[in-house]
């Protein structure tokens, strides 16, 4: 299930949630949100010690796939909150927080 963008904003903004995209480096590259931070999914299990575990944690792709798998390996690692924002482009359908 994925989080609605407004409430994806909100949790940036009120609560300082990390935004992190799963998709490939160059993916991320074509077409990135400034605030994201790039772990690729092939990645992440090594990258995510870059993460804060005491703050919420965001996670999109290009579909919401990759980034659902995301989503199960950080709450598997001891992440408490973590959200699945799905696709992208959903950060850019709703107004900014």
């Amino acid at each position: 299930m994925f989080i609605a963008c407004e409430e994806a904003k909100q949790l940036v903004k009120n609560k300082n949630a990390q935004l992190v995209d799963v998709r490939t480096p160059e993916e991320y590259e074509a077409s990135k949100i400034p605030e994201a931070t790039n772990l690729p999914l092939q990645e992440l299990d090594r990258l995510a010690a870059q993460l804060d575990k005491s703050r919420p944690v965001v996670v999109f792709c290009r579909s919401g796939q990759r980034s659902q798998m995301a989503m199960q390996m950080l709450l598997s690692m001891g992440f408490a909150e973590v959200y699945n924002l799905g696709p992208y482009m959903a950060w850019h359908q709703c107004p900014d927080a």
